[in-house]
């Protein structure tokens, strides 16, 4: 267990605290829109640093392969989730239903192509691409907009849904392309 894969674990012990600021949110308990803020750019933060750590000190593991994007998924899902539903933002803040659906589906076809490659492969490495690492940041500015009641905070979940739907697309063909190798032999 290094550095880098502590981080990671940190990052997803954040997420019940992200939970309990953005559900307790209410107009006359504003902090709590600040202190969801905080622990979402503190998580994110996170993120870059356990990557710098894990290539900088030569801490790369199978175990952080793992834990970290799904420390990054479990994340994104829950603010998204939390952000779109039951609280008591004003509407206009509200991430809609359909991109909270975009952001989900994405992620369990990603995971369901993942499971499918393992077991016709027989093994699994994963390698997140440039589009999915851009998908990422604008997934966390969506948050944050929607966090800082941005008055454009569309402009950023637009943005992340068409770089969603892209790295979808990428990441399928990547698969695609995988289990079309392993036909050949």
């Amino acid at each position: 267990m290094n550095m880098a894969n502590r981080i990671s674990i940190v990052r997803i012990l954040l997420i019940p605290f992200f939970i309990a600021a953005v559900i307790y949110y209410s107009p006359q308990h504003d902090y709590l829109r600040f202190l969801a803020l905080g622990i979402f750019l503190i998580a994110v933060i996170s993120d870059g640093l356990d990557g710098y750590i894990a290539r900088a000190k030569n801490q790369k593991t199978i175990l952080g392969s793992y834990i970290d994007p799904i420390a990054d998924k479990l994340l994104l899902l829950t603010a998204f989730i939390c952000l779109s539903i039951g609280n008591n933002f004003p509407s206009e803040y509200n991430l809609p239903a359909w991109v909270v659906l975009t952001v989900i589906s994405r992620d369990v076809i990603i995971v369901l192509g993942s499971v499918v490659v393992y077991l016709v492969k027989g093994h699994l490495e994963i390698i997140p691409s440039k589009l999915g690492k851009v998908t990422t940041f604008f997934q966390m500015l969506a948050v944050i907009c929607v966090l800082l009641h941005f008055k454009y905070s569309f402009v950023a979940w637009d943005t992340a849904v068409a770089f969603t739907v892209l790295s979808g697309m990428g990441y399928l063909k990547r698969g695609s392309r995988l289990l079309g190798e392993n036909n050949k032999h």
